[in-house]
């Protein structure tokens, strides 16, 4: 039997707390440290055995750890994981990877130069729609695909901005496309491929006292495979989350992929395609007041144990996350120029 894998999680926050609910239910794996600069959040966990940290610098040099979790702000994920890979430790780094694809790369250069793998999470892969779909285009069921259409109608309300010291700064955060909808973005490139250029327009419709940048936009894009789309995004659906999609029109189908979450298949109509049976997925995240993406952290901690034990692969590699901080940048660089069309290298 393979020697558990031993986790350290930087920042005890939601997601924070949602890995170590994971990885107490893995017997693969065991939670060593924790490191939060929040006193209250530190004095909430019991479990005598676990090292608790005020300074991440202590968790990364403790020799026990052999998997950092990098569950902080946005603006931190570069920092910390470089910090962490240079200490010999693989990381998982939350989405997203970072806010500048320069940092993306050097996060990448960092785990080449030390050897120690670089996880970057996007769960909505696991979903049981998402990887159907997934199977369908690889074995060319949808024949090809001529148009994709993203609809993301959530809601962040006032609580979810004013409880944060972060969230909804622009430097620290990096926008709405970054927190909120970057795993829509990664799952077209999941499904479809490279993005070519992307033209973008965005502004504050409902936050403008809150946050430093836009909760609505619409993004036009084109894939190197030829399809168009679009990207229609709001954190101003009233009162709730109202719907997550992705729409891809196919010469031989069309398929849905649709609930809040990426959760539902909500139609499909394919040749030769009679009956789709789904796997069971997992429920949303939640949140109290909002809901976030699929509760697939547990997979993600499987995949890293199979992974470093050497019974599988990265599910998301760090160049995927990198492509992804590439292509959102390129829609907020479209919007700051008034839509015009940016190329993607």
């Amino acid at each position: 039997m393979s020697k558990k894998v031993k986790f350290g999680i930087i920042g005890f926050g939601n997601i924070g707390t949602r890995y170590k609910k994971r990885i107490d239910e893995n017997p693969s794996a065991e939670l060593v440290a924790i490191a939060e600069i929040k006193r209250k959040k530190l004095e909430s966990i019991k479990n005598k055995s676990i090292k608790k940290y005020k300074n991440y610098k202590k968790l990364i040099q403790n020799p026990d750890v052999d998997v950092v979790i990098v569950a902080v702000p946005n603006y931190l994920h570069k920092q910390l994981s470089i910090e962490a890979l240079d200490a010999s430790k693989h990381v998982v780094c939350e989405k997203p990877m970072a806010i500048k694809t320069l940092d993306a790369n050097q996060m990448i250069l960092a785990s080449q130069k030390t050897n120690k793998k670089l996880f970057v999470v996007k769960q909505n892969r696991f979903n049981p729609p998402v990887k159907k779909v997934k199977e369908l285009i690889e074995n060319n069921k949808l024949g090809k695909i001529g148009l994709v259409v993203v609809n993301c109608y959530w809601n962040r309300n006032n609580e979810y901005y004013k409880k944060s010291d972060w969230r909804g700064r622009k430097k620290e955060d990096g926008g709405t496309i970054f927190t909120q909808f970057s795993h829509f973005v990664d799952i077209v490139y999941f499904l479809m491929g490279d993005f070519i250029n992307v033209s973008a327009e965005g502004f504050n419709f409902n936050h403008k006292k809150l946050i430093e940048f836009e909760d609505t936009g619409v993004v036009r894009f084109k894939m190197a495979n030829g399809a168009l789309g679009s990207l229609n995004y709001t954190t101003c659906s009233y009162a709730q989350n109202m719907e997550g999609s992705i729409t891809l029109f196919g010469e031989k189908g069309t398929v849905k992929i649709g609930g809040q979450y990426l959760n539902t298949l909500d139609y499909y109509k394919i040749e030769k395609v009679r009956k789709i049976n789904l796997e069971k997925g997992n429920t949303a995240n939640d949140y109290g007041s909002y809901k976030g993406s699929m509760s697939n952290h547990g997979k993600i901690i499987k995949n890293v144990i199979g992974t470093l034990q050497g019974n599988g692969f990265v599910a998301t590699s760090a160049f995927e996350g990198m492509k992804i901080v590439q292509v959102i940048e390129a829609m907020y660089e479209s919007m700051k120029s008034n839509g015009k069309t940016i190329k993607i290298h």
